[in-house]
This record gives structure tokens, C-alpha cells and sequence, in this order.
């Protein structure tokens, strides 16, 4: 725990309990180690009416037992015993961590909320906090949907006070998303450095934990579908290990059909869930990496938005060179050593030679850049400052 007085309580509201996957325990963990390096004192609540998921039936549940124990624990080892809670505002929904009187006391004492993924409906009980800052990890749907009027998400962006998103690109002359009512400030994901450091060889492969296929959530604007599910990006890709002697892997569910394809490409593949039961073993599984190869959902490339992958500063963060998609994210970020953006079958493949031309150099880039643009206390500060907090 810090030592420095409180700047003041801080929710972070999200979606660690609903998701007990790895990969959305560290993003969340990131936000709420970061805040009180800051000074403040962070709360993670989870206050929904929706069902979580459950991973051991792969469905949606309304007992959310099994998650609680699955990630209380990982709060309470670092430091947030006391600090968290969730309550399932569904018919029979149970309460963990803090009580139903103390939630609500929380609410009314707490400095500001950050719904961070947007994933927390805001009910009155929520409004007694006086800031409310809305983070947009997804940019593009939100921004189309006020567009085309959808007074849903309208009335939910307009109970917060101040709007930010992983769109670092939104609202340059280059970027096509549509941005009505609401104005939208960039930030990016924070990576606690420390929780990445280790001594480890690289591994054979370049790899990366996605999901292959998704449905919904493809969205027509203008005219034109822009697609969620990431096999479309893959396929575009997809002989790309046959044109290189270093292994690449998938870590995705998929089933017979596609893992023949994939095998048939020289793609090595993983059980996803699996890697991500735990965060041990999802970081053994980064850390172990030669580097990260992996694409991005079509609504993000297509209109240019900016959007970075939490997961894959993690990989940066353990000091694993990276090579993915696009998605006008290098205007920000520094793109050619340790970092590569590409858009091409050509450009990914120059990037591999770079990299293995001198693999230690670039390991040694790819960590620099996680220091220098995703270190936790650098990029929630910042979003605190421009929040006014």
C-alpha cells in the first residue's frame, strides 16, 4: 500500500468478475495498481444486471460463485482485501467482498467512477457520485450508434461527465469514425511494468491469445459492414507462416475444420481458455513468446481509429517484440523497432527479418516502449489530470 495521503476514493467499475479470464484480470489490475501509485484509494465494484460468464459451462449463469473464487483471491493478493465487490442486480443475484449498505456508501462518498470497458449500466443509485468518466476500450460502435440516433447509448454516454477512449485517433481529418453530441478524449491501456519484468530466454514462436470467431456485434454505417469476428483479418494472412522458418501460434478456440486449415498453413495452435484460466499461466505463456503476431477487428482498421491492444503492451511490457495490424495506432506510438505495425503480407514479413536480424535489440525496444507509453502511473495520470481528478 502507499504511503501518500489519498487523493480521494476512487471506483473503478468493469468487468473482471463477469469475464474471469486472465487477459481482462490484468487490465483491470493495471487501472486500479496504477491509481494507487497515484495516491488514491481505488475500489473495483461490479454492480450489474447481467448474468456473468462461466467458463466451466461456457454460458452465461446467474451464480457467480465460481468466479468470485476464481478472482477475489487475485484482488486480495494485491492488496485490494476490503476493496472490492460484486453484486448481481438480477432477480436472486447474490452479494461478495464489501455489503450491500457499504456499496452504496461508497457511492456516496467516492470523488469519481471510472466505468472502464463502459460495461457498467448506470442506475440512480450510481449518480450520487459526482464524477463519472466513462473509458471506451472498443471505440467505433458507440460513436455510430449516437450517429444514427440510438438513444440507448446516447443516454448512457450522457450519465458521464467526461468520455475517453483507446480510439487515439479519433477526430483526425484521417480517421472516418463519426463523432456527434459528445466530445472524446484519447488514452491508452496502462501496463503495471513490474508485473511483466523476468529473466526468461525467448521462446521458438511468435504467438498470441485471441478468439477466432465472434458473433454479432458487426455494425452497418453508410452502407458498408464492418465485421467484430477476427477471422476475417487472419484469413487475409493466413499463409504467412509458410513463407518464414520461425514457428507462429494461435492460442484460439476453433473447431476441427479450421484447425485442419490452420495446421495446413504451418499455424501451430493452443487452447485459449485454457492459457487463460489463470493469470500464472497467461503470463508464463507471454513471457515464453518469441513476440507477438496477431491482426485487429475490422472496426478498428478499416476507420483508422488508433485502437491499441491491451494485450499486446502486456507482451511489450515483457520485453516480446511485437508485429500487428494496423489501425493508425503509429501516429501515436513508434512503429519499426520492437514495435511494428503493418497492413501487408510484405510488411509483416520484413518485420520478422528486422526483428531476427538482431532479436536482442528489438526485445530491448519493445520494453522501452511499454515504459515510455503504456507505464501505468504515466497513462492513468494523465487520464486523472485531464479528468480534472
Amino acid at each position: 500500500m502507499s504511503d501518500k495521503p489519498s487523493k480521494g476514493k476512487i471506483i473503478v467499475f468493469g468487468i473482471l468478475f463477469w469475464y474471469p479470464l486472465a487477459g481482462v484480470t490484468y487490465q483491470f489490475l493495471h487501472y486500479l495498481i496504477g491509481l494507487r501509485r497515484l495516491g488514491y484509494d481505488p475500489y473495483y465494484i461490479e454492480d450489474s444486471g447481467r448474468w456473468i460468464y462461466d467458463p466451466r459451462i461456457n454460458d452465461l449463469s446467474g451464480d457467480a460463485s465460481g468466479n468470485i473464487a476464481a478472482v477475489a483471491p487475485i484482488l486480495e493478493a494485491h492488496g485490494f482485501r476490503d476493496r472490492w465487490a460484486f453484486r448481481g442486480a438480477y432477480p436472486d443475484g447474490e452479494c461478495y467482498g464489501m455489503s450491500e449498505s457499504q456499496i452504496l456508501q461508497l457511492y456516496r462518498e467516492a470523488d469519481a467512477f471510472l466505468n472502464v470497458t463502459g460495461a457498467q449500466e448506470i442506475r440512480d443509485e450510481h449518480l450520487a457520485c459526482p464524477r463519472r468518466i466513462y473509458v471506451e476500450s472498443d471505440p467505433f460502435s458507440a460513436q455510430v450508434k449516437v450517429a444514427q440516433g440510438d438513444a440507448a447509448t446516447i443516454a448512457t454516454l450522457r450519465a458521464h461527465d467526461t468520455l475517453f477512449s483507446f480510439g487515439e485517433n479519433l477526430g483526425a481529418p484521417d480517421c472516418t469514425v463519426p463523432l456527434e453530441q459528445f466530445t472524446w478524449l484519447p488514452t491508452r491501456q496502462p501496463v503495471v511494468l513490474n508485473l511483466w519484468e523476468h529473466a526468461r530466454p525467448a521462446g521458438e514462436a511468435y504467438t498470441t491469445i485471441t478468439t477466432w470467431h465472434n458473433k454479432g456485434k458487426n455494425i452497418v454505417y453508410n452502407g458498408d459492414t464492418y465485421y467484430w469476428t477476427k477471422d476475417r483479418e487472419f484469413e487475409k494472412f493466413l499463409d504467412m507462416p509458410e513463407r518464414r522458418d520461425v514457428p507462429f501460434e494461435l492460442a484460439a478456440g476453433v473447431d476441427a475444420d479450421v484447425d485442419q486449415l490452420l495446421r495446413s498453413h504451418r499455424w501451430r495452435r493452443r487452447d485459449s481458455v485454457e492459457i487463460s484460466r489463470n493469470i500464472e499461466s497467461y503470463r508464463d505463456y507471454i513471457q515464453n513468446s518469441r513476440g507477438e503476431f496477431t491482426v485487429a477487428r475490422d472496426q478498428y482498421v478499416r476507420p483508422n481509429t488508433g485502437w491499441f491492444s491491451d494485450r499486446t503492451a502486456c507482451y511489450l511490457a515483457a520485453g516480446r517484440p511485437v508485429i500487428t495490424q494496423e489501425t493508425g495506432f503509429s501516429k501515436y506510438l513508434p512503429s519499426g523497432r520492437g514495435l511494428f505495425g503493418f497492413s501487408t503480407l510484405d510488411d509483416i514479413l520484413a518485420a520478422v527479418d528486422a526483428i531476427e536480424s538482431d532479436y536482442a535489440a528489438h526485445s530491448r525496444v519493445a520494453r522501452e516502449v511499454a515504459a515510455e507509453f503504456f507505464d501505468a502511473e504515466k497513462v492513468v495520470g494523465s487520464l486523472m489530470k485531464r479528468a480534472g481528478l
